[in-house]
């Protein structure tokens, strides 16, 4: 499995999404964004690591990064490996005694916990291809060179202008943070491409 190392861009809450938060997570060596639906609690569990504010007693996650930790084990890596049906699915690597474990995992718990462990978070490349969207200045580079191609030939094609207008209509959803039309948005995007 190819994978991409990604790091924490940021986390946002929207009205539209009933109470859900989003985490935005980018490539560290590209330009690719992916937006992961979690719940709140998840939400601040990442948050309240990410600012350093420790609660007085622990959270879930300080309690299982305790037991790992008393057990003798170290959480080298999590890996968000697989998107089926829109669900993400993820593994928290383990290494106890040179021996490698793989455990299944929510990615939001996957999270909360590499940021705890401060071990790096990787994305499996055919993921990233699916889900993961580029941000308005490349978008807006790539639909500038559309634009020249259409001035230069003058025919449109229908999918290609139903595609382009996919995309613009996903890089709006994605920087108003609507994140569950962006999602839909970018299945009606995979359907279209996967029609060839």
């Amino acid at each position: 499995m190819q994978k991409i190392q990604c790091e924490i861009l940021g986390l946002s809450s929207s009205p539209s999404t009933g109470g859900a938060y989003a985490i935005l997570l980018k490539e560290i060596n590209g330009s690719r964004r992916l937006p992961i639906i979690i719940g709140a609690f998840e939400a601040q569990a990442i948050a309240l690591e990410i600012e350093g504010i420790k609660p007085p007693r622990p959270l879930t996650h300080d309690l299982l990064k305790h037991i790992i930790d008393n057990l003798g084990a170290t959480i080298t890596e999590v890996v968000i490996d697989e998107l089926r049906e829109n669900t993400f699915y993820a593994k928290i690597i383990l290494e106890v005694s040179a021996l490698t474990n793989e455990i299944d995992a929510r990615p939001s718990d996957a999270i909360a916990l590499s940021v705890r462990a401060q071990a790096p978070i990787f994305v499996a490349e055919s993921v990233m291809e699916t889900a993961a969207f580029v941000p308005s200045e490349e978008t807006e580079k790539e639909s500038f060179r559309e634009e020249e191609k259409k001035e230069k030939d003058p025919i449109p094609r229908t999918k290609e202008a139903k595609l382009a207008a996919l995309q613009n209509k996903l890089r709006e959803a994605i920087d108003a943070e609507e994140y569950e039309r962006a999602a839909k948005l970018r299945d009606d995007i995979k359907r279209l491409t996967s029609n060839n």
